[in-house]
């Protein structure tokens, strides 16, 4: 039926679509569940676009670009987590900056990179036996790209680390109360900047998949408020990798359809769709006082530490 055929396309599409938001949510719950908040995931995101659609256009080589996209993004957090942790500044203010930095900074050494096609690029893949699985098959085995696998399975990878291992109860407890879990012999300072350059790496790599991947060039501003959609979306899946799967390809799916309904409903209205969704859904879900006790902010999210003797 044509309207079986309309969903599974929506649904495939939000694969795609939502991947690199599924990638900079990953990385910002790690960073966020060890205490430091980073607003500068645009920032970091549009750094690895840049540097990762430069270096695939030169090497033509796009994994090399996505490793590059992947490093600028972390070394960008470092920088945002010296600022927060050492020199404890107002983590708003960094992040904010990192932000700035980063949409400046592109869009001075991108002006000659505009209007570029990029000839390297990742083959599609279609999962053999899989890909005949009735509605599953051709929405997740059919034409898609290994970094929508990568991205499904960085997300239940994460999750296991996070609430299974030794190491992420520790990034847990450095989150909730910084000043216990350094009385029981555990380096503060050490897992926040672990944990940022994790979301830094994350960050980046999703915007180097947005110019490799997903629009194979660069376009100054190419992000277009992708990083504030992280952000809202790491309050939306309640600090939770695997929750926040389904939060990013429903943005996804959202993003979709504001070019699929244009003919049925007005451009502007669709347009701001996804970002409506990314603000009212994380209002929703923390007007239950249930869901806040279950799975609520880490208890030292924003706060500088300092510890008792400096």
């Amino acid at each position: 039926m044509e309207w079986q055929l309309w969903v599974i396309e929506t649904l495939r599409r939000a694969l795609v679509y939502g991947t690199p938001i599924l990638l900079g949510t990953l990385g910002e719950i790690y960073a966020e569940r060890s205490g430091i908040l980073n607003l500068g995931v645009e920032g970091m995101m549009i750094l690895g676009a840049f540097v990762g659609f430069t270096t695939a256009f030169v090497t033509k080589n796009p994994w090399l670009g996505f490793l590059a996209g992947a490093f600028v993004g972390g070394a960008a957090s470092l920088l945002h987590g010296f600022l927060s942790i050492h020199l404890r500044v107002i983590q708003v203010v960094s992040g904010l900056a990192l932000t700035l930095f980063g949409l400046g900074l592109t869009g001075v050494l991108g002006r000659g990179w505009e209007g570029q096609p990029l000839k390297a690029s990742i083959a599609e893949l279609s999962v053999p036996g899989l890909s005949r699985i009735p509605v599953l098959g051709p929405i997740l085995f059919t034409d898609q790209n290994l970094l929508v696998y990568i991205g499904i399975g960085l997300a239940v990878l994460l999750w296991w680390v996070l609430f299974k291992t030794s190491w992420g109860i520790t990034v847990r407890s450095v989150g909730e109360d910084p000043r216990t879990a350094d009385a029981l012999g555990i380096n503060v300072a050490l897992v926040r900047y672990c944990c940022t350059f994790i979301g830094g790496l994350l960050a980046g790599l999703g915007g180097a998949y947005l110019s490799i991947v997903y629009r194979p060039s660069w376009t100054q501003g190419m992000t277009a408020g992708m990083g504030w959609i992280v952000i809202a979306l790491t309050i939306f899946s309640l600090w939770h990798p695997l929750v926040a799967i389904g939060g990013s390809y429903a943005f996804g799916s959202l993003f979709y359809l504001s070019f699929r309904l244009q003919p049925w409903v007005a451009p502007e209205l669709l347009t701001i769709m996804p970002y409506l969704f990314t603000i009212l859904a994380p209002l929703l879900l923390h007007a239950s006082r249930r869901l806040r006790r279950r799975m609520g902010a880490p208890g030292a999210l924003g706060l500088p530490y300092r510890r008792e003797e400096e």
